[in-house]
């Protein structure tokens, strides 16, 4: 699925699953402990001793239990309505970022069309970033020390292994390792460089594809100058 228009209707079909679903979750969650108080507090007052009649005491505590039961199962169905919604604007706000190279933040690279590329940032703390390119199974692809200038750069992997062999368009895991001038480890992060594919709603949560990698739609960082 890829274009604002296939991504936008698949939100929308995805958003009426996840309605139905938070009706479900709400009959089975507390909305099912509700419905099983008040037959037990029903079943009590049909079966109690007529010259042992339930305090008042006790009976206004169960009636606040009851009044308080059902104000959270409303609460509830509000609070999904309104995730409901903001799900939707964040489909129609991703809509025009399809086809755009985006930031985001990740452990992997999207390597699209033989090309990936990380944003690093300015030299601080760390004065140097090792950055590492890895497979499914741990084993390393590529590996390469980059000196952080001044402003924020771009590091660009052309889809190699250390053999020179060309690998496939996919997702893979990084490890980024910053050092201090003396050598020592300092902190460092990256953003990871891609183009927007598609976008739709799985799970409970609006997702950007960037190609195989797909990632959650708050973890956008921003735009990169196409």
């Amino acid at each position: 699925m890829s274009g604002s228009i296939s991504a936008t209707q698949a939100g929308t079909t995805t958003g009426a699953r996840a309605n139905n679903a938070g009706a479900n979750n709400a009959g089975t969650g507390i909305g099912a402990d509700f419905n099983t108080f008040l037959t037990l507090l029903t079943t009590q007052l049909q079966n109690q001793d007529p010259t042992n009649a339930m305090d008042a005491n006790q009976m206004t505590q169960q009636l606040v239990q009851f009044a308080t039961v059902e104000q959270q199962i409303k609460v509830n169905t509000n609070l999904e309505r309104l995730l409901s919604v903001e799900q939707g604007n964040q489909l129609v706000s991703a809509a025009p970022l399809m086809g755009r190279v985006v930031e985001v933040e990740s452990d992997r690279l999207a390597l699209q069309g033989g090309q990936a590329q990380l944003r690093l940032p300015a030299a601080g703390e760390a004065r140097r970033a090792q950055v590492t390119v890895q497979d499914a199974n741990g084993r390393t692809l590529r590996s390469a020390e980059v000196t952080l200038g001044s402003t924020p750069m771009n590091w660009s992997w052309d889809g190699r292994d250390g053999n020179g062999a060309q690998l496939a368009d996919g997702a893979y895991r990084f490890t980024l390792t910053g050092s201090r001038a003396d050598g020592t480890a300092a902190p460092v992060t990256a953003g990871v460089l891609a183009r927007a594919t598609a976008v739709d709603r799985r799970d409970g949560e609006v997702r950007l594809s960037l190609g195989a990698l797909s990632v959650a739609f708050d973890k956008l960082r921003g735009l990169a100058a196409n």
